[in-house]
């Protein structure tokens, strides 16, 4: 459909305008660098940096789009080398301040990379993980279908997701992962524009990668537009000889391309007559140029010529097919630096920034004000940027929060066996029962273990989502499945192919839903839990974007026994308290699940600002994503109620489900599904010892954060400031021995003995699985009950105890 108005030729003011502008676009993202590297004190001695010369080949670019072609509703993921442009023009719009651009790249100033969270200036994407940005707009684009499917945009535009990509920053992989979920699900509305200036951070990049670029993005289905030569040569090639031009250059090597680009006219001159001079047209035509125009004619390719990417622009603008634009650019295009191989990470030195001043006719002492060193008016500058749609965005509205039920179902109670992945399934299964507003904002998604991660019953009720309608072939064919897949606009469910990135992009991009669509949603991810690894950097990703959803990570751990090494998980536990912006759960039972689910939801949707909760330490108001690591080990359920204080404890981190008594002489302390091995040593030891304490731990993540985040309230002079796992051992008597436990990596809960100063035995996983039965792994890792009885007398061996007989399962 059409998206934008019939294209037409920008008129020659309004050309002069922009070319106005670039020019002070380029200074400013070039002096913001200068600035930081040669003005502002530097203590350390250490190099700032900026990337001048890859800000620059994106300057015209970026003022085509910002100052002309953008609308308010559409939203870009900059590349992050070009971070100082898309703040110089902020600056120009008034959504930037001189002392952020001042303080570029220190403490609290103009980010490096284009940041959602740390940055003042509305960046739409984080950009900073090279090549996840590029992606994200794609699957944005999916969102944005996926909201508009459901009749939720109301009076909201349709608009477009664009990408800035550098040429080089193609090698990354995500991104051609991306483009086949692109294609899978019918990818609408998704501009990516390819910076090919051929030079990448090391070196010159390949011969004929846009012919690679171009077949990629041709076979999943979108339009390609290259973009090579601007206006003057164009000309030139209507010219007597001009052919013989368009020819040398299109067969002239990346490097020697470069190479001239940096030695100027004269080289161009040299080079030229020897190799295509003719003493004729040909000659002719390079002849009647200076050095100087020589050098702007050969430098005038298509990603820095206004009107030929205004007009590339305004046509793809009128259908919503994704489009790859293949602008060819020099890197340092109108700096000193242009098109040298080391220009990357190059910055011009006080010299050549001087004489970059005198081109530019900047003042020394004017160097921030707008509209230095331009010929035009400053009243119709002003003009024109106040007039400039994309600068009518207004700040996004705050999404209504979606309520959450009191209390979510919690299956299987009562002396049942049930895992917590099983519980998680019976858990969303009752709630997409439900006809509400909460049950229909839920949106799951997974990479091809939708039914292995018991997502299968939810999928059955809410569909799978699609644009149009596809039945389910088994079921129209009458043959008997134990799932319906059928595909509609009204499904809940995105099917994600095997690419653990893809989800965690899908689920940033689902999370941000809120500030990008206006609509909040719901997301539930489900994968098993060793592969986070695989994704750890877009989960990273949609952490520092601030993007919230629900991670459901299952089997975990050497208890997937059968399945062997390859599908069980070790380190993921330090994963989960390490990820700044994810609260990481590991409940054992499915109560508590229930608990930290409800919880969860919205936790997922808070806003807040203000200090911590003095009960836990912990910044809830702000909220967060949420990280669930369950099991597939069956375990029995507990008959009891789970009340409010019991409920605080469980989403605070932690309960005694055996308090200790005064005289205490050891507390086993443990997380998720080895709770029967837990169980079955505390009996064994309270033959012989007394007080016995068993701590079921359902977030190291949050008891950690707490603890430290009380320390350093206590720091600040807040002397009474205890966590809630200092509250929790604040009885114990120092004599108390610590034994901990999980099915994953003991460095997890191994710092609880610094807690309150007790001698602590940290039980866990510290190598690669195998196949056998959980008895057969638990046993060979250390962490069955015999080895958490083995532990806790080590700490204490002065007494015996008589643990060796087996024991059936004592009660506690």
């Amino acid at each position: 459909m059409p998206t934008a108005p019939t294209p037409s030729s920008p008129t020659p003011d309004r050309l002069a305008m922009l070319a106005e502008l670039e020019k002070k676009i380029l200074w400013l993202a070039a002096w913001t660098i200068h600035s930081a590297n040669h003005l502002r004190d530097n203590a350390e001695g250490i190099k700032v940096g900026g990337h001048q010369a890859s800000s620059a080949s994106l300057a015209t670019i970026m003022t085509a789009l910002y100052l002309d072609v953008l609308r308010p509703q559409d939203r870009v993921a900059v590349k992050p080398h070009a971070s100082p442009i898309f703040h110089a023009i902020q600056y120009l719009l008034g959504r930037q301040t001189r002392e952020k651009l001042e303080n570029f790249r220190g403490y609290k100033g103009a980010q490096s990379y284009p940041s959602r969270t740390k940055d003042i200036d509305g960046v739409d994407f984080s950009t900073g993980s090279v090549g996840l940005g590029v992606a994200q707009t794609l699957f944005s684009s999916l969102v944005q279908d996926y909201v508009r499917a459901k009749g939720w945009s109301g009076e909201h535009p349709e608009g477009r997701m664009i990408a800035l990509v550098g040429d080089a920053e193609m090698d990354e992989g995500n991104i051609f992962e991306a483009l086949l979920e692109g294609w899978k699900h019918g990818l609408r509305n998704t501009w990516w524009i390819v910076d090919y200036n051929r030079q990448s951070l090391d070196a010159v990049v390949r011969e004929g990668l846009w012919q690679r670029f171009e077949a990629i993005f041709q076979n999943f289905g979108w339009d390609v537009v290259v973009l090579k030569y601007g206006v003057l040569l164009e000309a030139a090639f209507q010219e007597p000889g001009g052919e013989r031009l368009r020819d040398w250059i299109d067969n002239c090597p990346n490097q020697l391309y470069s190479a001239l680009c940096f030695q100027g006219g004269a080289a161009w001159r040299k080079r030229l007559l020897d190799e295509i001079g003719d003493q004729g047209p040909v000659t002719r035509l390079i002849e009647a140029r200076s050095d100087a125009e020589l050098a702007r004619l050969m430098t005038n390719l298509a990603g820095h010529d206004l009107p030929t990417l205004l007009d590339a622009f305004a046509k793809a603008g009128q259908h919503d097919r994704p489009t790859c634009f293949i602008a060819y650019t020099i890197k340092g295009f109108g700096l000193p630096l242009a098109g040298h191989k080391d220009n990357h990470a190059g910055l011009m030195n006080p010299t050549q920034m001087d004489a970059f001043r005198t081109a530019m006719n900047v003042r020394p002492g004017h160097e921030w004000e707008n509209f230095e060193g331009l010929s035009a008016e400053p009243a119709k500058l002003q003009a024109f940027l106040d007039a400039v749609p994309f600068n009518q965005r207004k700040p996004a509205s705050v999404a209504p929060h979606i309520d959450v039920p009191a209390v979510l179902p919690a299956p299987g109670v009562g002396g049942k066996e049930l895992s917590t992945q099983a519980g998680f399934g019976q858990i969303l299964n009752e709630i997409s029962r439900e006809d509400s507003d909460f049950a229909n904002r839920i949106v799951t998604t997974s990479p091809d273990v939708t039914v292995s991660t018991n997502l299968g019953p939810w999928v059955n009720r809410r569909g799978l989502f699609a644009l149009e309608n596809m039945a389910d072939t088994f079921k129209s064919e009458r043959i008997p499945s134990t799932f319906n897949w059928e595909f509609s606009p009204s499904g809940q469910h995105l099917e994600l192919g095997i690419a653990e990135m893809n989800l965690f992009l899908m689920l940033s991009a689902l999370g941000l839903s809120h500030s990008i669509n206006g609509e909040r949603l719901l997301p539930i991810g489900t994968l098993y839990d060793p592969f986070i690894y695989r994704g750890a950097d877009a989960l990273n990703y949609a952490c520092y974007q601030d993007a919230r959803f629900i991670l459901v990570a299952t089997p975990s751990g050497i208890t997937l026994a059968p399945e062997g090494g390859a599908h069980q998980s070790i380190g993921t536990p330090l994963i989960g308290m390490a990820q700044d912006g994810l609260a990481a759960f590991e409940p054992a039972f499915v109560d508590e699940l229930a608990t930290i689910l409800r919880f969860g939801f919205d936790y997922i949707q808070r806003n807040g600002e203000g200090d911590p909760d003095e009960r836990t330490w912990l910044r809830d108001q702000t909220g967060g994503s949420i990280y669930l690591r369950l099991s597939t080990r069956p375990l029995e359920q507990p008959t009891r109620t789970i009340d409010e204080e019991l409920s605080r404890a469980i989403v605070d981190g932690a309960y005694w489900l055996r308090k200790p008594g005064p005289n205490a002489e050891v507390v086993i302390a443990y997380t998720g599904a080895v709770a029967p091995e837990a169980i079955e040593a505390t009996g064994l030891l309270a033959e012989d010892r007394r007080d016995i304490g068993l701590l079921a731990i359902t977030s190291a993540d949050r008891l950690n954060a707490g603890w430290t985040a009380a320390g350093r309230a206590r720091e600040r002079g807040l002397v009474h400031a205890k966590s809630h796992v200092e509250r929790l051992f604040a009885d114990l008597p120092h004599h108390c021995s610590l034994v901990t436990v999980l099915d994953g990596h003991p460095a997890t809960l191994g710092w609880l003995g610094s807690v309150g100063g007790h001698r602590t035995r940290s039980l866990g996983v510290e190598h690669f699985g195998q196949t056998g039965t959980i008895a057969d792994l638990y046993r060979h890792h250390g962490i069955d009950a015999q080895a958490i009885v083995r532990a806790a007398l080590a700490l204490a061996p002065e007494r015996p105890v008589r643990y060796l007989r087996e024991a059936s399962g004592p009660g506690v």
